[in-house]
C-alpha cells in the first residue's frame, strides 16, 4: 500500500510543476496568437491571482492552495480568449496598457535584483571555498582546478560569442570595456586581500553568460497555427501542431535568462538570512535568533511571493525585443562590476576578520 505522505507528495509536486508550465506556455501563445494587449491582461490577471495565492499561503500555510489552484490558470485563458473574441471593455484595455507600461519601468529593478543576487552567490561560493580550502590540500587542488576551468570556460564562451555579441562598434567597445574593468578589478581585489579567485571566476562566468546572451542567435519562426486541421479526423496533425508551438514559439533566449534569474534569486534568498551576522555567532546563528532578522523576513516574502515574481520576470522578458534585451544586459554587467567595485575597495580592513574567506 502506497504511504499517504509519499503520494501527497507526488500530487503536490506534479501540482508545482503543472502550474510552472502553464505559466510557460500561456503568455506567449497568448502573446502570439491573440495580441499584445491580450498577453498583458493575461499578465496582469496571473499576477493578481498569484498574490491572492501568495497571501493566501503566508496566512493558511497549507499545501492544498497549489492543488487547488492548477485548474486557475486555464480559467484565466480561457477568459482573456473570450474577452478578445468581441470587442474589449476599453477599461480592461487601459489596464492591460497600464500594467505594460509598469512591467517596462521595472525593468531597472529586475536588472538590480540579478546582479545584486549574482554578486551575492559568487561572494558566498568564494567564502565556502575558502573554509574547504583550510581543511586540506586535497580541497585547495580540488577548488584551484576548478577555477582554472572557470576561467578558460569563461574565456572560451566569450571568444565564441564575440562575432555576434560584438557585431557593432559601440558593442565591441563595451566587450572590451567590461573585460578590462574585470580584469583590473580582480588585480585590485588581490593587492587588497579582499577577493579570491574562486569569486573572481564565478564573476567571470557571469560575465560570459551575459555576452553569451548579447549574442544570441534568434531564429526567425514559422507561423504555428497556420496548418490546423479538423479535430476528430486528425488528431495527429494537431497534436503535431502543439508541439510545434511549444518547440519553436517559446523564446529559448526567454527561457535562459528566466531560468537564470529566478535561479540566482532563489540561491540569494536563501544566502540572505545570513547577512548581518556578529562576528561571534555560529553559522546556524545564535538561539535560532536568525528567523528574527530582517533579511529572514524579506526571504519568507520572496519564497512566499515567487509565483508572482515569477509571472512579472517572464512577462517583463516576453515584452522586450532583441536590441533591448542586448542593452539591458550590457547594462547588467557593468553594474554588477561597479557593485563588485565599491565592495572591494570601501571593505575595512576591520571587515576581513568578519569575512575572513576573502583573504587568500
Amino acid at each position: 500500500m502506497l504511504n499517504p505522505w509519499f503520494l501527497w507528495s507526488a500530487i503536490f509536486n506534479t501540482a508545482r510543476l503543472s502550474t510552472a508550465l502553464q505559466i510557460l506556455i500561456f503568455l506567449p501563445l497568448t502573446l502570439a496568437t491573440i495580441s499584445r494587449q491580450a498577453f498583458l491582461l493575461l499578465s496582469l490577471m496571473l499576477t493578481i491571482h498569484s498574490l491572492i495565492h501568495g497571501t493566501m499561503s503566508l496566512l493558511w500555510g497549507s499545501h492544498a492552495l497549489s492543488v487547488l489552484q492548477v485548474p486557475m490558470h486555464p480559467f484565466l485563458l480561457l477568459v482573456c480568449f473570450n474577452i478578445f473574441s468581441s470587442s474589449p471593455n476599453p477599461w480592461l484595455l487601459t489596464a492591460a496598457d497600464w500594467w505594460g507600461t509598469l512591467l517596462t519601468l521595472s525593468g531597472p529593478l529586475f536588472i538590480v535584483m540579478e546582479g545584486l543576487s549574482s554578486l551575492l552567490v559568487v561572494q558566498k561560493l568564494g567564502q565556502e571555498g575558502k573554509r574547504l580550502v583550510g581543511r586540506g590540500e586535497a580541497y585547495q587542488f580540488g577548488l584551484l582546478i576548478a577555477t582554472s576551468i572557470a576561467y578558460v570556460a569563461s574565456a572560451w564562451w566569450i571568444v565564441d560569442s564575440y562575432p555576434t555579441a560584438a557585431s557593432s562598434p559601440l558593442s565591441s567597445t563595451l566587450l572590451g570595456v567590461a573585460i578590462t574593468a574585470f580584469l583590473f578589478l580582480t588585480v585590485i581585489g588581490f593587492a587588497l586581500r579582499r577577493t579570491n579567485i574562486i569569486e573572481s571566476s564565478g564573476l567571470a562566468v557571469f560575465i560570459a553568460y551575459n555576452v553569451w546572451l548579447c549574442g544570441f542567435d534568434r531564429k526567425s519562426f514559422t507561423d504555428p497555427a497556420s496548418s490546423y486541421a479538423p479535430l476528430l479526423p486528425n488528431i495527429l496533425p494537431h497534436i503535431q501542431t502543439l508541439l510545434n508551438f511549444v518547440i519553436n514559439t517559446l523564446p529559448k533566449p526567454v527561457l535562459i535568462a528566466l531560468l537564470y534569474r529566478l535561479t540566482i534569486l532563489h540561491l540569494a534568498s536563501g544566502i540572505l538570512p545570513t547577512i548581518g551576522a556578529d562576528s561571534w555567532e555560529s553559522e546556524e546563528g545564535v538561539d535560532d535568533t536568525w528567523s528574527d532578522r530582517p533579511t529572514s523576513m524579506l526571504t519568507r516574502l520572496l519564497l512566499t511571493y515567487r509565483q508572482s515574481i515569477f509571472v512579472t520576470v517572464y512577462s517583463h522578458l516576453l515584452l522586450l525585443d532583441h536590441s533591448s534585451q542586448i542593452w539591458w544586459r550590457w547594462m547588467n554587467i557593468f553594474f554588477t562590476l561597479v557593485i563588485w567595485s565599491i565592495e572591494l575597495i570601501v571593505s575595512s580592513e576591520d571587515g576581513i576578520d568578519e569575512k575572513d574567506w576573502k583573504v587568500d
